[in-house]
């Protein structure tokens, strides 16, 4: 594991406190290591002890600033015209990021699973960022919904988003596996269902969508990546 990060990148914070988020049976369906087992809750139950905001969300706030190439931290950025000026769709509520986009004039939020991401209720070339959390591995077909963000971005514009993703597997469909249920021990709502469980080659299905540029952005790897994919112009 790479050296632990040591400043929160949306408070400016420098203090972090851990507790494990995942169980027994997630950790069998998902057939975890140790070492994946310690990544995943380092990405889920990590956060800053000043503003509350866990490492799967700096992730998406540095990836966020990387396509806008803003340097800084992200309650700066908020407030900067980088990101007044911009339509911002959030598809579900980005964990504990949500709070701060929630302050953007030209935000919207389309909370799943109410909105359908395979089928955007949006206008082609609205929008100047799509961003997601944790949300497409429950989509049934990952390469739609990622196609619907595409269609919805303005030429240049950015979908950036976070999955589950280990690294030194390759990306799996558990279609004919167990059921298996992120969320909490007590969900077991279908919305919530694992469809596709990511690993390296994730950017694939980014590239397959149509978009012209992915990057790979680390707040801390293993354990906090986002992906930040560009529109052509």
């Amino acid at each position: 594991m790479s050296e632990q990060i040591q400043s929160c990148v949306i408070c400016g914070g420098n203090s972090f406190v851990s507790k494990k988020v995942l169980w027994a049976s997630l950790v069998e369906e998902w057939e975890l290591s140790p070492d994946e087992v310690q990544w995943i809750d380092r990405q889920q139950g990590t956060h800053c002890r000043d503003c509350g905001c866990n490492l799967r969300s700096l992730a998406l706030a540095k990836a966020v600033m990387s396509a806008a190439n803003y340097q800084g931290i992200f309650k700066r950025y908020l407030r900067s015209p980088k990101a007044w000026t911009k339509r911002v769709l959030e598809i579900n509520e980005a964990g504990t990021l949500s709070p701060y986009l929630n302050r953007l004039p030209r935000r919207t939020l389309a909370s799943y699973p109410q909105i359908d991401m395979q089928r955007l209720a949006y206008p082609n070339s609205h929008f100047d960022f799509v961003l997601h959390s944790d949300t497409l591995e429950h989509i049934p077909d990952p390469l739609v919904g990622l196609k619907e963000c595409l269609r919805v971005l303005r030429p240049g514009g950015w979908c950036c988003f976070t999955i589950p993703i280990i690294p030194g597997r390759m990306t799996r469909s558990r279609e004919g596996l167990r059921p298996s249920f992120h969320g909490s021990i007590s969900t077991r709502s279908s919305d919530f269902q694992v469809q596709t469980e990511y690993g390296s080659d994730c950017w694939e299905q980014v590239m397959q969508a149509g978009f012209e540029e992915c990057r790979i952005v680390s707040a801390e790897y293993p354990s906090a990546l986002a992906l930040a994919a560009r529109r052509s112009n």
